[in-house]
């Protein structure tokens, strides 16, 4: 049974033909038969998973449901705060944080009444592309445990796509949903920035930290971003619009839409399979009736220089907060204040921090500031422009999620510089703010490949409508490894 989506179990839930305690047993014992080689969970909650599901049983068995995902398992990324649990971030400088409060995303899961089956590990901080920066273990890609499941939510993605979680949520800064959803055949969708809550998500880079469903399908996703979706007082980006009913999204037809597909995105540096997937994926889009036109994203050629001033630059200042003081590690070995602080963050943080604190702190340093960053946010207001310009001519945007499928364990830990550039197609989203869902579109031997699609501002229908489309059309997503 836990091999099924969220909707199915709902529909087996309600009519009693499983129990929610029976499905948490089925992913736990999942977890235990897979974990030792996957490590997608930094920690796992089984005793509160097992009352969760009983009080889940009495509510179902009662006639009071609480929703589509109540007695459905999900695991929480593990920089999300969760009160009473280990909330790492996958870092040693908070190995033994315990927050005394959730985010706003966890009690909105609580009152679902969606079960946490645990904490998923990711990259430290969420920086990464891998999850190989993890400060706690490695997390492997269950289509090929060789290979790396995709960062930061690396941990979310393997969940769901070996069955240790039905659902899962994850935090996408450059692309840290999406592309791990590629590299392991799930869905995974970054919403509009402002339209989930960020409250109680350990910050990276504010400005473009947004969190979003893990899921099996569109379908799923559309649930969970029901749920998670909404104004929250208690964050300041939080955007007090109307959140529609996302199922309703869920209409096979985009006949007479016009599909825009990225041309600098089906160049240089994308592996074969990626491109054929997507020139297939395009042909399907036709054949249902869709127009596609060739866009072109002049800036896209300086996205991932931009991130890398303005993501470090953001990060340089939230983790000056971690100093040993308040919580979290601090250093034994030190004689002063100055030396405790210093001692404690050389101990606490993973290589990756350590440079993105440094490049960060470099690019906004007096004399520096004007040369990087001002010139950084200028041209993220020129990738803005282009994709308001590409939204002039077209509903959607496709483009593949990755430049290429899962890469192998250490292939690209000597050389940052590589590993930054299989966020090329993401970051720009995040620079602009803007709404996008990875789908698995094809495979390159027997690695699963992501199709991305990008939508306006708060239009997340129409993303999720062209989304739900192509996988009704096609039987990807129904590959499992």
């Amino acid at each position: 049974m836990h091999t099924k989506t969220a909707h199915e179990l709902h529909s087996l839930l309600t009519n009693k033909e499983i129990s929610s305690l029976e499905l948490i047993e089925a992913v736990l014992a999942q977890i235990d038969k897979s974990e030792g080689e996957i490590q997608a969970y930094v920690t796992v909650t089984k005793e509160k998973a097992i009352k969760q599901a009983k009080a889940a049983d009495e509510r179902i068995k009662a006639g009071k449901s609480l929703s589509l995902l109540d007695g459905i398992p999900i695991a929480v990324k593990d920089n999300m705060c969760t009160k009473g649990v280990l909330t790492t971030c996958a870092s040693k400088i908070l190995a033994n944080y315990i927050p005394p409060y959730d985010a706003t995303v966890v009690t909105k899961i609580k009152e679902s009444g969606a079960v946490m089956v645990g904490k998923a590990n990711m990259d430290e901080f969420a920086m990464g592309s891998s999850t190989e920066n993890s400060g706690i273990h490695l997390t492997h890609n269950p289509w090929d445990t060789k290979r790396v499941p995709g960062g930061s939510s690396g941990g979310s993605a393997a969940a769901v796509a070996s069955n240790e979680a039905i659902l899962a949520t994850g935090s996408d800064t450059g692309g840290s949903i999406r592309q791990p959803a590629s590299f392991c055949g799930v869905v995974g969708m970054k919403p509009t920035y402002g339209r989930i809550s960020r409250y109680g998500l350990v910050a990276f880079a504010s400005s473009l930290d947004q969190i979003g469903p893990l899921t099996k399908d569109v379908t799923d996703a559309a649930i969970l971003l029901n749920i998670l979706s909404g104004y929250d007082a208690k964050d300041s980006t939080s955007v007090n619009t109307p959140v529609p009913d996302y199922r309703k999204a869920l209409v096979d037809d985009v006949a007479k839409m016009k599909i825009g597909y990225i041309k600098e995105l089906l160049g240089k540096g994308v592996d074969k399979d990626v491109k054929d997937s997507i020139k297939q994926a395009m042909k399907k889009f036709e054949e249902l009736g869709a127009e596609l036109i060739e866009i072109s994203m002049p800036t896209f050629e300086y996205a991932v220089a931009t991130y890398y001033l303005i993501a470090p630059a953001e990060a340089s200042s939230n983790l000056a907060r971690y100093d040993g003081v308040k919580y979290g590690h601090r250093s034994k070995e030190a004689k002063d204040l100055i030396t405790m602080y210093s001692n404690t963050r050389e101990e606490g943080f993973g290589d990756e921090v350590k440079r993105r604190i440094m490049i960060g702190t470099y690019a906004l340093s007096a004399g520096y500031y004007d040369a990087y960053y001002l010139k950084a946010l200028k041209v993220r207001t020129l990738i803005k422009q282009d994709f308001e310009k590409a939204f002039a001519k077209c509903d959607v945007l496709i483009s593949p999620t990755c430049p290429t499928p899962a890469f192998k364990i250490g292939e690209k830990t000597a050389d940052p510089l590589s590993m930054y550039l299989s966020d090329i197609a993401t970051i720009p989203l995040n620079l602009a703010g803007l709404p996008g869902i990875s789908i698995p579109c094809g495979f390159s031997q027997n690695l699963p490949i992501g199709l991305q699609i990008t939508g306006k501002a708060f239009d997340e229908e129409t993303i999720l409508r062209t989304a739900f489309a192509f996988e009704q059309n096609t039987e990807w997503h129904k590959r499992r490894p």
